[in-house]
């Protein structure tokens, strides 16, 4: 049910094994009298009906080993915590830290077990011990997976159904609610921690843990199976340029220039699709900001960790009971011009919002980023002309493109590509205008040149042979120079070079 986290558990209890589905033996064909046509319309472009099957005919589902649990270790659990609820003093718990109040939990449960004469194995007394400790101190059967580092998301479905995202792949595990208003609880207490809600009247939300994961929770009745909980987890340890490019996202070239970027206070837009990885790279970029510079950071959910000193976080707020007090995105982007920002960091653009944050760009707050949901660089710029028009502005089309044109530096896209791997797949520049057409330029590009044995895709990041981008001047003005074009000269050039 939870996953096991006992230590005196072996290194399989601790950790479910996920079960890959043994490949089926590839069909032998049948003796041919005569040569087989296959090869030769292989050449022209033909592609067996059998290769085009879904994956999932083809491919077992990924799914993590289940091992249930009786229903007596139910009942005792349900024993035990009502003992455990009648004996405890909440008030006096709260005071304690939490490996404190944890301490005192386990002694009075293990204090229950002994007066309740309940016959437990040491593996199952430790197991039930955390599971209570976890129900009572912290988020019940998601602690488990939220200990986890490797876990990049956490999706539950109702009480009975929980998936995991890890290394780009989708895997359901073990971990099943007692029923769903206890999963209903553990939502309400996740989301009013950041002073939010949810319930019948108010079932949607977004909130966020104390460690900057992002959760969105939709409640019944719009949720039929029950609470569905989505949380975008973030490592412990927050990645950097340099990791990125180990893991390959980056080539070492595109990196540094990726540096230069946030060094020379260039305004960029990161776009991409969800999850994939748009925020963490926005936070790889941040760390290239000056320790001296004013930032001012607007997120519907605060999710962004800066590491510089002079850093202002501000978050928005949904509409109380009585459908008052909202304060939007839009809202906290026109309040922070009047706090003397250098830099505006916007965590997500989605609305109205977009028109404020290019007039920031524009009006002496150069070096201002953002992220928005598009899956290229033409289409960024495109969203943001409908999610300014969406916003009831009466402008023509060329007005809003010239603003674009002279509000953002640079695009860079990010994708998750079909082995779950994520890729800086184009670093492009925003040049000017011809007639009503907004003229980019790519910089780097990201070729996939096929897969290997094991599924994965190889592919290298290219220059284009653009050997002064546009945002050369400004690299000068910043002595940034130099680095910028040994930058571009390490790049793997382009075949047609």
């Amino acid at each position: 049910m939870f996953g096991k986290r006992s230590t005196s558990g072996t290194a399989s209890d601790a950790a479910p094994r996920p079960i890959h589905a043994a490949p089926a033996p590839a069909p032998q064909p049948a003796a041919e009298p005569h040569p087989s046509p296959v090869p030769v319309l292989a050449e022209a472009g033909y592609v067996p009906a059998s290769s085009l099957e879904p994956r999932a005919v083809r491919e077992k589902p990924l799914v993590v080993e289940e091992r249930q649990k009786s229903d007596k270790y139910y009942q005792t659990k349900s024993m035990v915590f009502g003992a455990l609820i009648e004996a405890i003093d909440l008030s006096q718990l709260s005071r304690l830290d939490a490996d404190s109040a944890r301490e005192e939990i386990r002694d009075i449960v293990n204090e229950i077990i002994a007066l309740k004469n309940v016959v437990l194995s040491i593996a199952e007394q430790e197991e039930l011990l955390e599971d209570i400790c976890n129900d009572v101190l912290g988020y019940g059967p998601l602690e488990p997976l939220l200990a986890r580092d490797d876990i990049a998301d956490i999706m539950v479905n109702g009480a009975n159904k929980a998936y995991i995202e890890v290394s780009g792949k989708i895997q359901l595990t073990n971990v099943r609610f007692r029923d769903n208003q206890q999963l209903m609880n553990i939502c309400q207490r996740i989301v009013s921690q950041v002073g939010r809600r949810v319930d019948e009247s108010s079932p949607i939300c977004d909130a966020r843990l104390p460690d900057g994961s992002r959760v969105n929770v939709i409640a019944p009745p719009l949720s039929l199976d029950g609470p569905a909980l989505t949380i975008r987890k973030f490592k412990k340890d927050k990645l950097t340029l340099d990791q990125l490019t180990r893991f390959g996202a980056i080539s070492q070239p595109g990196a540094d220039i990726l540096k230069i970027i946030g060094r020379v206070r260039a305004n960029t837009v990161i776009s991409g699709g969800t999850g994939s990885g748009k925020t963490t790279l926005l936070n790889c970029l941040t760390n290239y900001i000056e320790h001296d510079e004013r930032i001012i950071t607007c997120e519907d959910a605060a999710e962004l960790q800066l590491q510089q000193p002079h850093v202002v976080r501000l978050e928005t707020r949904p509409p109380n009971l009585e459908g008052q007090g909202q304060i939007t995105m839009r809202d906290l982007v026109r309040n922070c011009l009047r706090m003397r920002p250098e830099r505006i960091i916007v965590g997500e653009v989605r609305g109205p919002e977009a028109f404020d944050l290019l007039q920031a760009m524009n009006t002496g707050h150069d070096g201002s980023m953002g992220t928005l949901h598009a899956n290229s660089p033409r289409e960024c710029l495109s969203r943001i002309e409908s999610m300014i028009t969406m916003g009831g502005f009466a402008l023509p089309s060329r007005t809003i493109r010239e603003m674009i044109v002279s509000s953002i530096d640079v695009i860079i896209q990010a994708a998750r590509l079909r082995d779950g791997s994520r890729r800086i797949t184009h670093i492009t520049e925003v040049l000017g205008m011809e007639g009503d057409v907004i003229i980019t330029q790519d910089v780097v590009v990201y070729d996939i040149m096929g897969e290997d044995a094991n599924g994965r895709l190889i592919g290298r990041h290219r220059s284009t042979g653009v050997g002064r981008p546009r945002f050369w001047e400004r690299a000068r003005y910043y002595g940034c120079e130099a680095a910028l074009a040994a930058a571009l000269d390490k790049l793997e050039p382009s075949d047609a070079e």
